[in-house]
């Protein structure tokens, strides 16, 4: 029997975590259980990718390519906003300046997947991610920014929160999917795509706004990305199957180990 697949996911990172956590002066680096489990549904392994930071591992003894010629495949999770200055803006509220140094690591991740031939897929902030990493930029705030739009994000019903998607005709995802053009996601984002980054298509929107909610890069590289969690897409709910993204992108990993 061959290997498990090795999925790598890139961290969460807390730099001050709260006193009653214990870590005094520390970081954090942590991932959110459903994403690991959605990965290990298909009996693939998932493996955190711990940041590497000046002052901690030298980079002479570890290298972000070590990391990704061990995995199969990247998974950009979700979590605190992408910075504006990593797309070239001043952030507009203190809240919104995200983590700068969470982006870099993962940009870098994420082009030497690129060039390493390793497929790439973001959720929510990973899709962010993604299109800024591609020279894209964001909508700090949908609200403020697109105050015409629905509510994309709702404190109290967090990952309840929902709304209609419209995948776009002749698209991967419409191939995944059937022909039936509309289906229901959570939505759990404040900000989202504002210009598209290059090399990239758009794969879904907000039926009612536009919003983009799903992307691919053209090319040969499978990167792909969602605003919505399919992770929290339990398979008894009226919301979209994840299983197919998932099958998917595994099917890239497998191929390009073989």
């Amino acid at each position: 029997m061959p290997r498990p697949l090795r999925i790598g996911l890139s961290p969460r990172i807390l730099h001050q975590p709260p006193p009653e956590l214990g870590f005094r002066n520390k970081t954090l680096q942590y991932l959110e259980q459903t994403v690991a489990h959605w990965i290990m549904r298909r009996r693939a392994l998932a493996f955190m990718l711990p940041a590497i930071e000046t002052g901690g591992v030298e980079r002479s003894h570890v290298r972000i390519s070590d990391y990704v010629r061990e995995i199969d495949g990247l998974v950009l999770q979700g979590g605190a906003d992408v910075s504006p200055v990593s797309y070239g803006e001043t952030p507009h509220r203190p809240e919104w300046s995200g983590d700068r140094v969470r982006d870099l690591y993962e940009m870098e991740l994420f082009w030497e997947c690129v060039v390493q031939r390793k497929p790439v897929l973001g959720i929510c902030r990973g899709l962010q991610l993604i299109n800024v990493a591609l020279g894209g930029s964001l909508y700090q705030d949908i609200a403020t920014d697109r105050p015409e739009c629905l509510i994309h994000v709702d404190a109290v019903l967090y990952d309840q929160h929902r709304h209609a998607l419209l995948i776009e005709e002749n698209s991967r995802l419409a191939k995944l999917y059937g022909n039936r053009y509309q289906h229901l996601v959570n939505s759990i984002h404040h900000q989202a795509i504002k210009e598209l980054g290059r090399d990239s298509m758009v794969e879904a929107v907000s039926e009612s706004d536009g919003i983009i909610e799903a992307i691919r890069m053209h090319g040969d590289n499978y990167v792909t990305g969602f605003q919505w969690h399919p992770e929290f897409h339990g398979p008894a709910t009226d919301l979209l199957d994840s299983g197919p993204i998932l099958d998917d992108f595994l099917a890239a990993a497998e191929k390009q180990r073989e």
